[in-house]
């Protein structure tokens, strides 16, 4: 048996939006389909949401590929609403996948060693 899944932070303080994410494992289409009425449900009411994410990828193997679908769909939609994305841990999954958010995402996307690293950057206000 194979541990995969995210844990999730959500904090909101009017239209500003933290998301902390710690993917473990392969991601799998059952966990997008957890995750994303959770985010949806936090950017509700809000007409111009700004999402900052530290997403943690020490652990993370990579998705199926349904998985990889429902994030695709899901940067689609909402990919003018991040602000700054902070990838800890970044391997090679991590790298592409960073390349591959800029293509849908209006924010900045940025890798790091070190969680203090990432939260200083997402601290920073430039």
């Amino acid at each position: 048996m194979q541990t995969h899944g995210l844990s999730i932070g959500i904090e909101r303080i009017n239209a500003q939006i933290f998301v902390s994410l710690k993917a473990v494992g392969k991601l799998t289409h059952d966990d997008y389909q957890t995750i994303i009425p959770m985010l949806e449900n936090a950017m509700s009411g809000i007409s111009h949401p700004q999402i900052d994410v530290l997403f943690d990828a020490s652990d993370w193997q990579g998705w199926e590929l349904q998985a990889a679908w429902d994030d695709f769909k899901f940067g689609l939609k909402h990919g003018k609403e991040f602000n700054k994305i902070a990838v800890v841990g970044a391997h090679t999954s991590a790298n592409w996948l960073g390349k591959v958010a800029s293509w849908f995402i209006s924010g900045q996307v940025k890798f790091f060693a070190t969680r203090m690293e990432a939260l200083d950057w997402l601290d920073n206000n430039d």
